[in-house]
C-alpha cells in the first residue's frame, strides 16, 4: 500500500515499508538463533570485533565537579554531533516544541534510571541537564523546527520536468522533487481534545523511549562501539521507517475519520517488540541485575513528563490564541481620539463654523444679485 508521502515518489516509501518488513523477518530469525551464532556472524562481518569489550567505551561520569574547558570540550564529540543532528531529524518528524522537549528531557532520565545496567549512561550532571538537554539536543530541536516554520510558509510550484526548456531548470526541478511536495502544519494537542490525547501521547513517548533504549542495549548485549556500521545502519533504517510511521500515528489520534492506523505503524511496533525480545532473551544475565523499584519509577516518570508536557504545551497553546485574539479585535475596532487631542479636535471644530458663519453672508449676495 501507498505510504503518507508522495516525494520523492511513492515507490520510494513502499520500499521503506517492504525493507522495514525484511527487517522484521531478520529479527525473527536472529530470535530464534543462539548467540555464539549471532556473535560469529558479527565477527564474519568485521572481525575487528572478535576482541572488542563494553569496557573499551569512553566514560562520562567520573569526577563530575572537575570542571574545565578543556574537560567541556574533550565532551563535543562524535555524540555531541549525533544529539544535534538526531534532534533536528526527529524535529522534522514531530513537528511540536512540548512532545520534543518532554522526550528529551525524559531520555536524560531514562540514562540516570538505567544507569545501573549500562554503565556508560553514568554521566555528570552538567553533561546531562547542560551539554545534552540544553545545548546539544536544544539547539537540534530549533533547527529542526525553524527548518519546518520555513517549509510551511514556502509556495510550493511544482512544474512538469517537460515544460521546462533549459537544462539548469531541468536540473533545479530535479532536485526539488527531493523535496516535500507539500508541508502540513501539525497540531499534536487540541486544547478541545478528549483525555483519549493524552493517553496516545504517553503511549507515543513510551515507545519511543523503547526504541531508544533496545538500541543501546542490542550493542551492549552484542558489543559492538556506537559508531560502528552495524549500528549506524540500523539508525539510518529506523529513521527512515519512523517519518512514515509518526505521520500515520499522528493522523489516526488527530483525524475522526481516520477508523485504523497504518501499516507502516504496525510494521514498527513490531519491530520495536521483536528487538525488545532479542533484547531480553540474549540479556537474561543483564537484566537479572534489574532493579524493579527503578522500573517503575521510569513508568511513573514517563507519565508524569508526558502529562506535564501536554498541560504546558496546551496553556501556552491558549496563551498565544488570547493573546492573537485580541490583537485582532483591537485592530477590528475604530481609532480613537487620544484625551490630549481633544483641545486640538474642539478648535477645529469652531474654525470650521466660524467659516460657514463667513461663508453664508456671502452667498445670500451673490443669489440677490442673480
Amino acid at each position: 500500500p501507498n505510504g503518507p508521502f508522495t516525494r520523492p515518489h511513492p515507490a520510494l516509501w513502499r520500499c521503506v515499508l517492504g525493507l522495514s518488513i525484511l527487517y522484521v523477518l531478520l529479527l525473527q530469525f536472529l530470535i530464534h538463533q543462539d548467540y555464539e551464532t549471532i556473535r560469529s556472524v558479527i565477527v564474519w562481518i568485521d572481525p575487528k570485533m572478535e576482541n572488542y569489550t563494553i569496557d573499551a567505551e569512553k566514560e562520562y561520569g567520573q569526577d563530575c565537579w572537575d570542571i574545565t574547558f578543556d574537560r567541556l570540550y574533550s565532551h563535543l564529540d562524535w555524540f555531541a554531533f549525533g544529539h544535534y543532528w538526531g534532534w533536528g531529524m526527529k524535529a522534522l518528524v514531530i513537528r511540536h516544541y512540548g512532545i520534543l522537549w518532554s522526550i528529551s528531557i525524559m531520555w536524560e532520565l531514562t540514562e540516570m534510571i538505567f544507569g545501573h545496567l549500562l554503565p556508560n549512561f553514568y554521566e555528570c550532571w552538567w553533561d546531562n541537564m547542560v551539554l545534552d538537554v540544553l545545548i546539544c539536543n536544544g539547539m537540534g530541536i530549533f533547527t529542526g523546527m525553524q527548518v519546518c516554520k520555513f517549509l510551511e510558509m514556502r509556495e510550493y510550484k511544482w512544474e512538469s520536468i517537460k515544460n521546462i526548456n533549459t537544462a539548469s531548470g531541468k536540473f533545479k526541478r530535479a532536485v526539488l522533487q527531493f523535496t516535500p511536495e507539500s508541508w502540513t502544519h501539525v497540531r499534536w494537542l487540541d486544547p478541545n481534545s478528549s483525555y483519549m490525547r493524552i493517553i496516545a501521547i504517553i503511549q507515543f513517548m513510551i515507545l519511543w523511549q523503547m526504541a531508544e533504549l533496545n538500541t543501546f542495549f542490542i550493542k551492549h548485549i552484542f558489543p559492538m562501539p556506537a559508531e560502528h556500521p552495524i549500528c549506524v545502519a540500523r539508525i539510518l533504517i529506523s529513521g527512515l521507517i519512523s517519518a512514515p510511521t509518526i505521520r500515520q500515528y499522528y493522523t489516526y489520534i488527530t483525524d475522526p475519520l481516520c477508523k485504523r492506523v497504518g501499516t507502516q505503524l504496525w510494521v514498527f511496533i513490531m519491530i520495536i517488540l521483536s528487538e525488545l525480545i532479542l533484547v531480553i532473551k540474549f540479556g537474561l544475565d543483564l537484566f537479572s541485575h534489574t532493579q524493579i523499584s527503578k522500573m517503575i519509577i521510569w513508568f511513573c516518570l514517563n507519565i508524569i513528563v508526558s502529562t506535564v508536557g501536554v498541560i504546558v504545551s496546551v496553556e501556552i497553546y491558549k496563551y498565544r490564541h488570547r493573546s492573537s485574539s485580541s490583537k485582532q479585535s483591537r485592530s477590528a475596532e475604530p481609532p480613537q481620539e487620544e484625551e490630549g487631542d481633544e483641545d486640538e479636535v474642539m478648535t477645529r471644530f469652531l474654525n470650521s463654523a466660524a467659516e460657514s458663519q463667513e461663508e453664508e453672508p456671502r452667498r445670500r449676495k451673490v443669489k440677490l444679485a442673480s
